[in-house]
């Protein structure tokens, strides 16, 4: 079986107001992910998101498109242990 990991991911541009969180929600469940995202008050979202590697891989793709409203023009990561702390994925407030 394929061990856990974990991403803490930024994306900067155009990607509040846009579904950008939403629609994350949607592609981390779909790729049976756990975790969270969040707006920050300098207009980037936060994600953090635990699960298998590919799923993970997967997920940051599309944090590089996002949804189609939204222009994405950096994406930080920084892989950390996994702490296995979250049963879904929701965005957090």
């Amino acid at each position: 079986m394929e061990s856990i990991r974990r991403m803490h991911i930024c994306v900067s541009g155009l990607v509040q107001g846009v579904f950008y969180r939403a629609r994350t929600v949607e592609v981390a469940q779909s790729l049976g992910l756990t975790g969270w995202v969040r707006n920050l008050a300098d207009g980037r979202v936060e994600i953090v998101a635990e699960g298998e590697e590919e799923s993970l891989r997967r997920l940051l793709k599309w944090c590089h498109e996002g949804p189609p409203a939204a222009r994405v023009e950096q994406v930080r990561v920084e892989e950390e242990s996994a702490t296995g702390e979250y049963r879904g994925f929701s965005v957090r407030y």
